[in-house]
C-alpha cells in the first residue's frame, strides 16, 4: 500500500487534503507493464480499461434514443452519434490523465480540492447518477432477459443482482479477468450488430451523409429533442470516475516520463475502445433506419424493435439476435457500474467498505425502484424510468465534466503532465456545450 503524500507537500501540488489510500486499493498497481520492449508489446499492457469505459456509451440507455432517432428521422442524426462520441473521447483522455499523473480517480480529487458540503454535495449528485445509469442497465437487461426467455421483468429485475458474484469471483483472480470478460462481451455485441447490417442492407451513400450535420438538426424541433437525448445519453459522468481510478491498475513508475508514456497508451486504448462504441450506437440508428423509416413505422420502444425486425427483415433471428445484443450490453453495464459505485463511495466520504457489501449495496440502489415501478406498472412503467433515467444522467453531467477540465488545466495540480493548452480549450467548449444543450433537455422534458 503506498504512503500518503506529506500534508506540506500535498499542499504545494495545490490539493486542500490527501486522501489516505489509492482507489480500488485490492487491485490498485496490480498490473505490471513492461518498461522495455515495443511499442505493440507496451500497448497491450494498457488495453482494457478504455473497453471497460465503453461499455458506457452503449449501454441499454442509448438504445431507445437511437431507435427512436433511425426510426423517425432515418440516417440524418449519425452526425449527432459521431459529435458526441468525438467529445466522449475527449473527456476520457482527459480522465486517464487525472488518474496517471496525479493517482487520484475524480471523486478523490473532488474531496481534496474542495470544502466538505461542496464535495458531498458533488458526491449525493453523483450518487443519483450512478443509480439512474445502474436502473437503465437493470431494465435493459431485465427487457431482454424476457423477449428472449420469457422471463417475468420482475423476476428479470431481481437476477441482474447476481452480476455481485460474477464480479467478486473474478476479481479474486485478478483484474484482468474482468477486463477479459467484458471484452468478450463487447466483441458478441459488435458481431452481434455486423450479422444485422448485413441483413438490413442499409443504403451505404445515405449511411456516409448522415455523418455530415445538417442545419435541420437545429431548426426541426422534434429532431433536435431526440439529438439532445443523444447526446444526454452518450457521454456518461459515472464514467469519467470510473476511468481515472481503473487507469490506476498499471504499476507506472513514479516519474515524469513513464508517466507520460502511460498517458499516451491510456489515450490510445480508450480512442480505439470508444469508436468500438461508436460503430454499435451508429449500427442501432442505421438498423432502425433501414428497418423502420423505409417503410414509414416509427419505433420507440425496444421491445417493438425486438418484435418487428425478423418480419420486417424477412430474416427469423433477426429479432433473436438483436435480443442477444440488449442482454450482452446490460451484463456488461452493470459489471462497471458496481466498479463505478465503489469508486465513488470510497473516492468522495472514505469509506472503507468490503468489496461485497459496497457492491451490494449499488445494485440494491438500482434494483429497488425498478422493483416496485415493474411491479405496480408493467413494461411501459419500467420504459418511462429508461427515460427518466436519462434525464437525470444529463442534469449531473457538468458537476463531473467541469471539475475534471479544471484539475488538468492546472499546473500547480497536474505538473508537467498538464494538458495541453488546444485541448483545455477545446475541453471548456466542450463543458459549454454540454451544460447549454442538457439544460435545454431538462427545460424540454419538464416544460416543453
Amino acid at each position: 500500500m503506498e504512503l500518503a503524500i506529506p500534508e506540506e507537500e500535498n499542499k504545494r501540488k495545490g490539493w486542500k487534503r490527501q486522501s489516505p489510500l489509492p482507489s480500488l486499493p485490492e487491485v490498485h498497481h496490480s498490473l505490471s507493464v513492461p518498461n522495455k520492449g515495443n511499442f505493440f508489446r507496451k500497448l497491450m499492457a494498457f488495453i482494457g480499461p478504455g473497453y471497460l469505459v465503453a461499455v458506457g456509451y452503449m449501454d441499454p440507455g442509448n438504445w431507445a434514443t437511437d431507435l427512436a432517432g433511425g426510426s423517425k428521422f432515418g440516417y440524418s442524426l449519425l452526425s449527432v452519434i459521431l459529435i458526441s462520441n468525438l467529445m466522449a473521447i475527449l473527456l476520457q483522455s482527459l480522465s486517464g490523465r487525472l488518474g496517471i499523473a496525479t493517482g487520484k480517480d475524480l471523486a478523490q480529487a473532488c474531496r481534496d480540492h474542495y470544502s466538505k458540503p461542496v464535495s458531498f454535495g458533488l458526491w449525493i449528485l453523483c450518487e443519483l447518477a450512478i443509480a439512474a445509469c445502474d436502473l437503465a442497465e437493470v431494465i435493459g437487461a431485465a427487457i431482454a432477459l424476457n423477449l428472449l426467455f420469457g422471463i417475468p421483468m420482475l423476476n428479470g429485475v431481481i437476477l441482474t443482482a447476481l452480476d455481485v458474484l460474477i464480479v467478486l469471483m473474478l476479481q479474486r483472480k485478478g483484474f484482468r479477468y474482468i477486463e477479459a470478460l467484458v471484452i468478450s462481451l463487447i466483441v458478441l455485441i459488435t458481431t452481434c450488430f455486423v450479422m444485422e447490417l448485413i441483413f438490413s442492407q442499409p443504403a451505404m451513400a445515405q449511411v456516409a451523409a448522415g455523418f455530415i450535420p445538417t442545419t435541420q438538426i437545429i431548426t426541426n424541433p422534434a429532431m433536435l429533442y431526440i439529438a439532445l437525448g443523444i447526446l444526454g445519453a452518450t457521454v456518461m459522468p459515472h464514467n469519467l470516475y470510473l476511468h481515472s481510478s481503473i487507469v490506476q491498475t498499471r504499476k507506472v513508475e513514479n516519474n515524469v516520463e513513464s508517466k507520460r508514456s502511460a498517458i499516451r497508451f491510456a489515450t490510445i486504448d480508450s480512442t480505439v475502445a470508444l469508436m468500438l462504441a461508436l460503430f454499435v450506437n451508429a449500427a442501432i440508428l442505421i438498423l432502425s433506419a433501414a428497418a423502420f423509416h423505409t417503410i414509414g413505422r416509427e419505433v420507440g420502444e425496444i421491445q417493438d424493435a425486438y418484435h418487428l425486425l425478423g418480419p420486417i427483415l424477412g430474416v427469423g433471428s433477426a429479432g433473436i439476435i438483436f435480443g442477444v445484443a440488449l442482454l450482452a450490453s446490460g451484463l456488461n453495464s452493470t459489471l462497471t457500474g458496481t466498479l463505478a459505485g465503489q469508486i465513488v463511495m470510497e473516492g468522495f466520504l472514505n469509506i472503507r467498505l468490503s468489496p461485497w457489501l459496497r457492491r451490494l449495496i449499488t445494485r440494491l440502489i438500482a434494483i429497488i425502484p425498478a422493483v416496485i415501478v415493474t411491479a405496480l406498472y408493467g413494461e411501459k412503467g419500467a420504459s418511462d424510468l429508461l427515460v427518466l433515467s436519462q434525464v437525470i444522467l444529463s442534469l449531473q453531467l457538468s458537476f463531473a465534466v467541469i471539475p475534471l477540465v479544471k484539475f488538468t488545466s492546472d499546473r500547480t495540480k497536474m505538473g508537467e503532465l498538464v494538458a495541453p493548452k488546444w485541448v483545455v480549450m477545446l475541453s471548456w467548449f466542450v463543458a459549454a456545450i454540454i451544460a447549454v444543450l442538457n439544460a435545454y433537455l431538462l427545460y424540454t422534458t419538464f416544460f416543453g
